[in-house]
């Protein structure tokens, strides 16, 4: 379970499937026992007892689903399977469904205990393509109980995700600035993919912050705001402020969401916002990431929803970084031991102005941003420029994805993992030293070939093999990752 309210919570229905010239009581054994061993994986699996015989079995199953409030399915073929009816329950069905196919246990039982689920399972996926579905296959989908359990496992943050998205609005505030066309992308894209979008200038912004203006709910915000930052709470007259900004947006989202049930921002933050608004607005985006709720800088629409898709998949806050500059040739070298047999181009750093949640930042603080400072009150203490959270970013896993729409209105994505290393960036903002291996040629050969802008979403733990399945159901046929030495690019020179 987590603890974000902007998350989908998953209820998934093991339903099994049987062809009526097979033992429906063998489905139904195997079942059983996928979900014994579902249970001891503490999954949010749902058996239900309908068995799909015939398309009657269908609309027994369709009920039973609604009944039990079941949002992922997951069709157990426990033996062959009638692959017209199985397929027109996963057409009916609203929510995302796998399918996974029994294993035979034991050669003492190949008579009347063999299921065939293997052949079977080539003739549900035939049938898939008739019926144009999109479903989630497993690697090898053929199992054991214990196995197809795992299967099940891997499902659900795939389920998760996949809720999120077909129930997410996003919600802008202005146009991309004009030095950041590369946030600039065709949000038509985002209507195929079942995301809804919410336009908004930037003075409907202001206007909504000037009207949170004496809200009940500002000093507890602000409280709240100086008890996350301790003894980082640099400019405690500056939280009333923030406060007023943040339950603004919060009243805005609750007032809007309208049919979807999950609400994400992508908003602009400068460099109007700050004469009119009297700060930037990092701290309230950490704050708002922090509760499943991504704030993505700089109007980049896609950067907040690949922030969402990683907040639904880890569930943990994800983040949004510029892919920013090198790691020095002194740094690497002082750093030798920490930095193991990541080479020099395999690292980078990822830096934003302050946007991290407190939680992913080693000695998190209330700052201002050193390039705004420069831009709009050279030689004068900070005041407007000032509320960037910032920090060194926690060692550990990560995970940089982005989803983007292309200026051909096409979908495309890209993954790679790797970690934040224990290593001082020596720098300001919310920045760490990534590790990713092969990052140079992954930089060159897909960020610079295929023309991703400069943001990436960061995810705090591991979720590359859950997105690529996601992607993989939802259609997308340019899906890259960072190919190991010795797999060579399509676009790379061989000589």
């Amino acid at each position: 379970m987590n603890n974000m309210g902007n998350i989908p919570q998953v209820k998934i229905g093991l339903l099994a499937v049987s062809r009526d010239c097979f033992p429906l009581e063998l489905s139904r054994r195997r079942r059983q026992a996928v979900a014994v061993e579902s249970q001891k994986l503490n999954l949010p699996v749902v058996e239900l007892q309908t068995i799909i015989e015939n398309e009657n079995d269908v609309l027994k199953a369709l009920q039973e689903i609604e009944e039990q409030k079941v949002n992922a399915l997951a069709i157990f073929l426990g033996n062959f399977g009638p692959e017209g009816p199985t397929t027109i329950l996963a057409q009916k069905f609203s929510g995302p469904v796998m399918f996974a196919a029994a294993a035979e246990e034991t050669a003492a039982d190949l008579y009347q205990g063999r299921g065939d689920a293997y052949c079977g399972l080539l003739n549900a996926s035939y049938n898939i393509g008739l019926r144009q579905l999109k479903v989630h296959l497993p690697e090898y989908p053929v199992g054991t109980a214990s196995e197809v359990a795992r299967m099940i496992e891997e499902f659900v943050p795939i389920s998760r995700v996949w809720l999120g998205l077909k129930n997410l609005k996003v919600f802008s505030f202005g146009p991309r600035p004009q030095d950041f066309y590369a946030c600039n992308a065709p949000i038509k894209p985002l209507f195929d993919l079942g995301v809804e979008v919410m336009e908004n200038s930037e003075l409907d912004l202001y206007d909504i912050f000037l009207k949170a203006a004496g809200s009940p709910e500002i000093k507890a915000v602000a409280a709240d705001m100086a008890k996350e930052l301790g003894a980082g709470n640099t400019y405690p007259e500056l939280l009333e402020k923030l406060a007023q900004y943040e339950v603004a947006l919060l009243k805005f989202m609750e007032k809007n969401l309208g049919a979807s049930q999950y609400g994400v921002f992508a908003n602009k933050c400068w460099p109007s916002f700050e004469p009119y608004f009297g700060f930037v607005p990092c701290f309230v985006n950490a704050r708002l990431a922090s509760r499943g709720i991504p704030v993505a800088c700089e109007v980049d629409i896609y950067g907040a929803l690949s922030e969402y898709l990683l907040t639904c998949a880890t569930e943990l806050p994800a983040t949004l970084l510029d892919i920013n500059n090198t790691v020095p040739a002194d740094m690497y070298e002082k750093n030798r031991q920490k930095i193991g047999g990541y080479k020099p181009t395999d690292l980078f750093m990822g830096f934003h102005c302050g946007n991290t949640a407190s939680c992913c930042l080693l000695g998190p603080a209330l700052k201002y941003q050193l390039i705004m400072h420069r831009l709009m009150e050279p030689e004068k203490e900070p005041e407007i420029t000032r509320g960037t959270l910032e920090g060194r970013i926690r060692p550990g896993e990560v995970t940089i994805f982005r989803l983007q729409g292309t200026a051909e209105t096409e979908l495309k994505s890209y993954i790679a993992q790797g970690e934040v290393l224990d290593v001082d960036p020596q720098s300001f903002g919310s920045i760490g030293v990534f590790g990713i291996r092969e990052m140079g040629r992954f930089y060159r050969h897909v960020l610079i070939e295929k023309r991703f802008p400069h943001h990436t979403a960061v995810g705090f733990k591991h979720a590359g093999k859950t997105l690529f399945a996601l992607l993989r159901m939802l259609g997308l046929k340019e899906i890259y990752y960072n190919q190991p030495e010795g797999l060579p690019y399509p676009t790379e020179n061989p000589f």
